[in-house]
């Protein structure tokens, strides 16, 4: 089954799915492995790794390469984090082709001005307008490459304090511009607005969450509600960056390694999941046939 075909018929499930965030191959082939069916290619993690800020400093293209490596490396689908598209709908016609050129299976669009903030740093992005978010819904919808491929519709009225109307407003146009899926984000430290949003939406539009701050809320309400699909956006990067302090910090104190050997990956677990297993057959299949 094509990526662009798995990652819709998981949004489409009547059962709730978790997307976990990756910020490069190596941390989405983690993800595969630990048996998640789906990535979220994060934009802050992403930006992260780079040693940027996100507010769209890495560009369309680097982003675009880093997603290709993960694609490469994964059997499971991606779910691009593309921002706000990185500028007006003919930035999105373009990133969407060529998101669907790399085997990418959806994209995540939100409704911000272009360049974002994060939307945790502050009060929220100012908002374009819903109109012209729709305009860019459908020249992605117009450009897909792939019948299945998913553009979801990422709403950030409440992040912004525009109310819940707002949010349900936006939601109703976007739904009927092509989304095929609505991302209500919400920072609040509990879960009652994404709830009452659920609950007021009367479409049949599947509707996504990211619990980063309510992030004590069990999963079980989540399924109880209907939500679609939970993506945890953020966490392999701050577990590693987590990991990488304290081992650094342990090796700096004692001048050696040996204290922390049991705690960190072995050469083989790298090995593994960079495929050196099956570039050694290649090996066998091809270098022998010209030394014969």
């Amino acid at each position: 089954m094509k990526k662009t075909t798995i990652l819709k018929s998981l949004i489409q499930d009547e059962n709730t799915s978790f997307l976990m965030e990756a910020h490069n191959a190596l941390s989405a082939r983690i993800a595969q492995e630990s048996g998640f069916k789906g990535v979220w290619a994060s934009g802050l993690s992403i930006s992260a790794s780079l040693g940027l800020c996100d507010r769209n400093e890495a560009s369309w293209t680097q982003i675009l390469d880093i997603v290709e490596f993960m694609s490469d490396h994964t059997t499971v689908p991606i779910l691009v984090d593309g921002d706000t598209g990185f500028g007006n709908f003919n930035n999105v016609r373009r990133l969407t082709k060529k998101l669907c050129q790399r085997g990418i299976a959806g994209v995540c669009l939100e409704d911000k001005l272009f360049p974002k903030v994060n939307s945790f740093i502050s009060d929220g992005n100012d908002l374009t307008s819903a109109d012209e978010f729709c305009g860019k819904l459908r020249a992605a919808k117009d450009s897909q490459l792939d019948e299945d491929f998913v553009v979801v519709a990422r709403i950030e009225a409440l992040i912004s304090g525009l109310g819940m109307d707002e949010a349900l407003i936006r939601a109703y146009k976007y739904y009927h511009a092509g989304a095929d899926a609505i991302l209500i984000h919400s920072k609040r430290k509990d879960a009652r607005e994404v709830l009452e949003f659920k609950s007021r939406w009367k479409e049949s539009c599947p509707v996504i969450i990211i619990p980063t701050k309510y992030s004590s809320v069990e999963t079980s309400v989540y399924k109880e509600a209907g939500i679609s699909t939970v993506i945890w956006a953020n966490h392999s990067l701050r577990a590693s960056i987590q990991a990488m302090k304290r081992i650094t910090e342990q090796i700096q104190k004692n001048e050696s390694v040996s204290l922390i050997e049991k705690d960190i990956a072995t050469l083989e677990d790298i090995f593994m999941l960079t495929g050196e297993a099956e570039a050694r057959l290649a090996e066998e299949k091809y270098l022998t046939s010209v030394t014969a």
